[in-house]
């Protein structure tokens, strides 16, 4: 069936090649039942058509025997101000599609082209509303856009900085990192050199640093006993005297 549809479709014009299989052979089975039931829908359609236009030409006919024959108003016996005003009716009558030429059916098609002319004019001030709102919040995303992008480059140029930044304190640590070791190297050979010489073990650095810590320990130690030793130093220096003192403390008290 696929097959022969596709011939119909195609005529003389060889079928283009495609990959036949369950799946694409039901998909254009598919297809070609939408196809068929739109050319059965359009047949119809034309059947109706021709069977209106029929009635038409026969009430047309009908009309035009009245009109002609009973009274005597031909096409070509018109004014030419009645031809143009019979014109522009059937030009309306068919822009406004009435059933008929009456009043009541222009009244109505006016009257509902009213209605939509109103909805359609709703519906655009509807659309423009939308539209303002959209554009406004196209112009808020955008501008967001632009302040997301200038604040990325204001960070890079940050972070730039900042990375020129630790690559120079990078750089200062390891100068002095090196100078460091290099002063520990001298020292150590310094060292060395002046123990060569015959210099006193204890007097070199380390020694000297740990016994400045005695030092300052023993310091602390001492001072509550240097506090307790200046509290004697206002007494007199013999018995006799300090008796005195006692006793005149003791009359003021």
């Amino acid at each position: 069936q696929v097959t022969l549809w596709l011939k119909k479709i195609y005529g003389d014009v060889p079928i283009p090649e495609y990959e036949v299989n369950e799946r694409t052979v039901d998909i254009l089975h598919e297809v070609m039942e939408c196809n068929e039931d739109t050319d059965k829908d359009i047949m119809l359609l034309i059947e109706d058509m021709k069977d209106w236009t029929t009635k038409y030409e026969a009430k047309a006919e009908y009309w035009q025997d009245i009109l002609g024959e009973g009274l005597g108003l031909f096409v070509d016996s018109l004014p030419q101000e009645a031809t143009t005003d019979l014109t522009d009716l059937v030009e309306s009558a068919m822009e406004l599609d009435v059933k008929d030429t009456s009043l009541t059916s222009f009244y109505s098609a006016i009257s509902y082209m009213s209605s939509e002319l109103y909805t359609t004019k709703s519906r655009n001030r509807e659309m423009e509303l939308k539209s303002k709102i959209l554009t406004e919040k196209l112009t808020s995303a955008l501008n967001l856009e632009k302040q997301s992008e200038q604040d990325v480059k204001n960070l890079e140029k940050s972070q730039e900085a900042e990375k020129v930044k630790a690559e120079l304190t990078s750089k200062k640590m390891k100068f002095l990192g090196d100078k460091s070791k290099d002063l520990k190297i001298r020292i150590r050979d310094a060292e060395a050199e002046l123990l060569a010489r015959g210099l006193d073990q204890s007097m070199m650095h380390e020694p000297l640093e740990k016994l400045s810590k005695e030092l300052a320990a023993m310091l602390k130690e001492i001072e509550p006993l240097k506090k307790e030793v200046a509290s004697y130093h206002d007494l007199p220096p013999s018995i006799p005297l300090a008796r005195v003192k006692v006793e005149e403390a003791r009359r003021e008290l």
